[in-house]
């Protein structure tokens, strides 16, 4: 937490000051879920890619064991 001068120290905080102080918390706070949110976006999307691709695989797969073959023969 910053200190303040002595010549600030004798008079009140006035509401500008709040005001100074709580937009400098939010602007450190949406930097940093802005930082954060690229990351998540993109480790989803990984995710989700290699999720479809597993279940791509599995049923693929699950297709060949299960796959019936009819032999037709004349007489």
């Amino acid at each position: 937490m910053a200190k303040r001068p002595d010549s600030e120290r004798s008079r009140p905080i006035s509401r500008a000051d709040l005001e100074q102080g709580f937009l400098n918390i939010q602007r450190g706070a949406r930097k940093s879920v802005e930082d954060r949110k690229s990351k998540i976006v993109t480790a989803a999307s990984a995710a989700g890619v290699l999720l479809v691709v597993i279940v791509f695989l599995l049923g693929r797969r699950s297709g060949k064991k299960k796959t019936t073959f009819v032999e037709i023969r004349r007489v």
